[in-house]
């Protein structure tokens, strides 16, 4: 890797503004140049991580957990989308949480290959979770659009291709510099400032794929909506009731509250980091945007804890499937209990200790569950 030099002729005036530019007095061999962090900046990022990290892995391992111990709910293309953001939430808390410190914290310098590796998994895991949102919502839509033949439209097999889809596309763009598109010329023009041995144009492709997939998200919701409005609007006319239209607005209401809910958190925590991606590949970023960069990223970390509880428990049917665990398991504790505490007395029967059925699923869609 090159270096970034200081003049020696400069005095303590220059050294000061110098100090804010991107070119400052530190060698790049083993990659400090990207390692910006001051020790309170490490400590407050640092804190975010091992506070987010382990809350966004457990939140995404309880989704997966119920969704694979609920046979109807394994049925379900909804679920099936559900629980693949859930999986891939679960790759960007312990990949991005593990990497992110290992380089910011404790700052390990690997060699290219394993930086990369490392990234590359990274970027699998937060693309795979934006895709999945997107097939959340177009889930959502053609559920909405077409809801006599959706589950025709929709079938099991479709949405395992599409998961199916889904990760050989962002496994091919995540580990694209892994194969080859990297940066050779240490830090000169082709080289990004916020990722080494990144080129400014995988990056600008990269970031460019995520915004795609924003506006497609955002569009989606935004025609769920309209197509609400519309149908309730009709409903209102054909009933010709005052009580009718008051139905229809807290409807509408109800569901821009909770499409805004999801697009603003979706927006807040993406659009700061990938601004800086984009200005990265137009300009010079100075040490402190770098710095600024660091902190923006932890909010994609953030919106990976968020998504269980947008996408996951605002759903009635996982709902009742957790209710459902927690009485299986609490039988199971009161059997064991009892079996175990009086050896003389006759244990329960079987019967007795499996009387917790689940209940039986609705038959509306996931769109309609918000």
């Amino acid at each position: 890797m090159a270096e970034w030099e200081v003049p020696a002729s400069l005095g303590p005036a220059d050294g000061e503004e110098n100090a804010s530019s991107p070119i400052v007095n530190r060698s790049c061999e083993h990659l400090e140049c990207y390692m910006v962090l001051t020790t309170a900046e490490k400590t407050a990022i640092g804190s975010i991580c091992f506070l987010a990290g382990p809350v966004t892995l457990l939140e995404n391992a309880l989704i997966l957990g119920l969704i694979a111990a609920t046979a109807s709910l394994r049925q379900r293309p909804s679920y099936l989308f559900i629980g693949n953001l859930a999986l891939a939430d679960v790759f960007a808390s312990c990949f991005f949480t593990t990497s992110f410190l290992d380089f910011h914290l404790f700052q390990r310098s690997d060699g290219p290959i394993a930086y990369l590796f490392k990234l590359g998994g990274v970027t699998m895991a937060f693309t795979n979770s934006v895709g999945s949102l997107l097939l959340t919502a177009l889930d959502r839509y053609l559920c909405i659009h077409r809801p006599s033949s959706y589950k025709t439209l929709l079938t099991r097999r479709r949405a395992l291709l599409g998961l199916l889809v889904l990760w050989s596309a962002t496994v091919f763009i995540s580990f694209l510099p892994l194969m080859g598109w990297t940066c050779h010329s240490g830090l000169g023009s082709p080289c990004s400032r916020l990722f080494p041995y990144i080129s400014r144009g995988y990056l600008a492709c990269w970031t460019s794929f995520i915004l795609v997939l924003l506006a497609l998200i955002l569009g989606a919701y935004v025609l769920i909506l309209w197509k609400a409005h519309r149908h309730e609007a009709s409903m209102c006319v054909l009933q010709g009731s005052t009580g009718a239209g008051h139905a229809r607005m807290r409807m509408d209401i109800r569901l821009a509250r909770t499409f805004g809910l999801i697009l603003l958190t979706l927006v807040g925590c993406w659009l700061p980091a990938l601004s800086f991606m984009l200005a990265d590949v137009a300009v010079v970023l100075s040490l402190a945007q770098q710095r600024a960069f660091a902190f923006c990223s932890t909010l994609c970390l953030l919106n990976s804890a968020v998504n269980p509880l947008l996408y996951a428990m605002r759903c009635r049917e996982l709902r009742l499937a957790l209710l459902h665990q927690l009485k299986v398991l609490s039988q199971a504790a009161r059997c064991k209990k009892t079996t175990t505490g009086d050896s003389d007395a006759r244990p329960p029967s079987r019967e007795k200790c499996t009387m917790v059925e689940m209940p039986k699923s609705s038959q509306f869609c996931s769109v309609l569950e918000q």
